[in-house]
């Protein structure tokens, strides 16, 4: 049975638990439920998350442990010689699977019976043929196949063992939670604690997101290293790699790209993000207010590879006409200016809606007793207003700091792919994040260097924006003590 229909029958069991418990409490007092300990609604909600809690448990642990299950199957069942690289694994592998998921649709569609499937052999030509005209298509190689069949009995065993599990936990939960209804049982207790822990549980969750990911990155970053030495990766200047041998995989050119461009976006989109902010929080009247933040906001829902194509037909073409090609600093379209202008534009809602949002949590209280003290309207937003919105603002700031430092369409089309470092920013350039999308796009070999640097390059922009992060995180707390 699918995981979605246990899922939904578990659920279902959980709703009939809750109208059951709540019936069961009311009706042990004889409707009089002063006398309950707790109310009924919480009466129904504990035999709720005793049917429905353990057995989901169990459903989510299973679809965290059924693909290592499945890999140690499949790999009984394929030769060492078979999968000797990374790349043979993973064609090997998604062979496998398709060949798998094909074998089930044709027991679902009758073409072949279970036993059929079970005895099938790369010799079996009727069966095979029955597959064709069917429109399915069954790997013939002896162990793809083999490996195929095992990948289906485990399923297929696998899905009735969960299935009789997951209902055995929601009706066993049910017949507890039923039992310990009484006028004495401390309901509202037990479901407290449980919502507790369901709350822990969410919150846990992305804190392991978060370790898995830089795990991830750690480790693919320790076998580059293994494979490259760190010393040319970190401080080599030149960019140019090649999955034929002989790369240079400097990361100075890409990290000088994502600053100089994020620089660039940061001058345009703060100054102008905040001092938007300010009007429309301290100065705008609401009927223009109302106008002006919801036309501001509508950058924000702009994709950005609309963006990028701006920076390409439009602001590209200009710069290079009117700035760069008379001053004779390049003759290109795509450049560092062209790119950090774009992305600018795109972060100018970041900047203004968070921050016109937290000026105005400001304390209406401080504005009038700086006004009440004979300050002007300018001198109470400079002196009061900006240093108590101060940590928010940081905050503001480095939101779009990070998202210009993990922009691509952008810098794609409106920066180039040139890995270079240059003081000059009408020449074009490139970043981090578009070299990451160049080295694992395509059919490459992942255990090269060449596709394993995208990792190297991961985790560095990983320690970037987390060095951002304790920086602005340092400043908020000074300044917020020098206020306080």
């Amino acid at each position: 049975m699918p995981t979605l229909w246990i899922t939904l029958i578990v659920l279902a069991l959980a709703v009939v638990g809750y109208v059951l418990g709540r019936a069961r409490s009311v009706r042990a007092v004889d409707g009089n439920t002063r006398v309950l300990h707790s109310r009924p609604t919480y009466y129904g909600w504990n035999v709720a998350l005793f049917t429905a809690v353990p057995a989901l448990l169990v459903l989510l642990l299973w679809g965290i442990a059924q693909p290592l299950v499945i890999d140690r199957v499949v790999h009984r069942a394929i030769p060492a010689e078979a999968m000797s690289d990374s790349d043979s694994r993973r064609l090997v592998m998604e062979d496998v699977r398709r060949s798998a998921s094909q074998l089930n649709a044709a027991v679902a569609r009758d073409v072949l019976t279970p036993a059929e499937v079970a005895a099938l052999t790369p010799e079996d030509s009727a069966a095979f043929d029955r597959l064709s005209a069917a429109g399915l298509r069954v790997s013939t190689t002896p162990h793809i196949l083999r490996a195929a069949q095992s990948f289906g009995d485990f399923t297929r065993t696998g899905g009735r063992i969960l299935t009789g599990l997951a209902l055995v936990l929601a009706l066993g939960g049910l017949a507890f939670a039923l039992m310990r209804t009484t006028p004495q049982f401390r309901a509202r207790n037990v479901v407290e604690q449980v919502v507790r822990g369901l709350l822990i549980l969410c919150s846990m969750i992305a804190i392991f997101t978060t370790i898995g990911i830089v795990l991830s990155l750690v480790f693919e970053s320790v076998h580059f290293f293994q494979l490259y030495p760190w010393q040319d990766f970190f401080f080599g200047t030149e960019w140019t790699p090649s999955f034929g041998g002989g790369s240079k995989l400097g990361m100075l050119p890409l990290l000088w790209g994502t600053l100089y461009i994020s620089l660039i976006a940061l001058l345009v989109s703060v100054p102008i993000g905040l001092f938007a902010a300010i009007y429309m929080s301290e100065y705008a009247t609401p009927r223009v207010r109302s106008l002006v933040k919801p036309a501001i906001e509508v950058l924000a829902g702009i994709p950005t590879i609309v963006y990028g194509l701006f920076a390409l037909v439009t602001v590209g073409p200009l710069i290079r006409d009117w700035l760069a090609q008379p001053m004779g600093l390049g003759n290109s379209a795509s450049s560092v200016m062209t790119a950090g202008l774009v992305m600018g534009m795109m972060l100018i809602p970041f900047v203004s809606s968070l921050s016109d949002d937290i000026i105005n949590a400001v304390p209406q209280s401080l504005r009038d007793g700086s006004l009440a003290m004979g300050s002007t309207p300018s001198e109470t937003v400079r002196q009061v207003v900006l240093p108590a919105a101060l940590p928010g603002i940081v905050g503001a700031v480095l939101l779009a700091a990070s998202r210009a430092i993990g922009e691509t369409m952008i810098v794609v089309l409106g920066a180039g792919a040139m890995a270079r470092i240059s003081p000059n920013p009408f020449e074009a350039m490139t970043t981090i994040t578009v070299k990451i999308v160049g080295q694992l796009t395509g059919d490459n070999d992942f255990a090269s260097p060449e596709t394993l640097v995208a990792f190297a390059l991961g985790l560095t922009l990983f320690v970037l924006t987390l060095g951002l992060n304790v920086f602005a995180l340092y400043i908020v707390r000074t300044y917020r003590e020098q206020y306080e």
